[in-house]
């Protein structure tokens, strides 16, 4: 569950690596952000030599949350760290690869190119 000033990690080689949440997009009222919607997030550190700096607003999907997801299954799938891959509007991603675990809910939402460049979909 990601929400307003939520910490974020980015999980890709598109030079941001820390960002803040800000908003909430496609939600409706929610305020909250679940695996595999879009959020809006301030980059907060990013390498110096990247195209991206810091306090770039830019736009993520969320790949990875700290809060339990639950499954239709019944089963529950939970990451050590909430992260977000950066996308462009056209919802392709910035990087060009994708560290570490994605959620296979991603797919079902229509984020194919992230789930194929992620080293492992959970």
């Amino acid at each position: 569950m990601i929400q307003l000033r939520t910490w974020l990690d980015v999980a890709d080689n598109s030079g941001a690596k820390r960002c803040h949440a800000i908003k909430v997009v496609g939600r409706g009222n929610k305020s909250t952000a679940e695996i595999g919607d879009i959020v809006v997030a301030s980059v907060r550190k990013a390498l110096p030599s990247s195209p991206i700096k810091t306090g770039t607003v830019v736009r993520g999907v969320v790949v990875r949350t700290r809060n339990p997801h639950r499954r239709s299954d019944g089963t529950y799938v939970r990451f050590d760290s909430n992260a977000i891959v950066l996308i462009n509007d056209d919802k392709s991603p910035k990087g060009t690869r994708v560290f570490g675990a994605v959620s296979r809910e991603l797919r079902r939402k229509g984020f194919t190119k992230i789930v194929n460049l992620a080293s492992e979909v959970v």
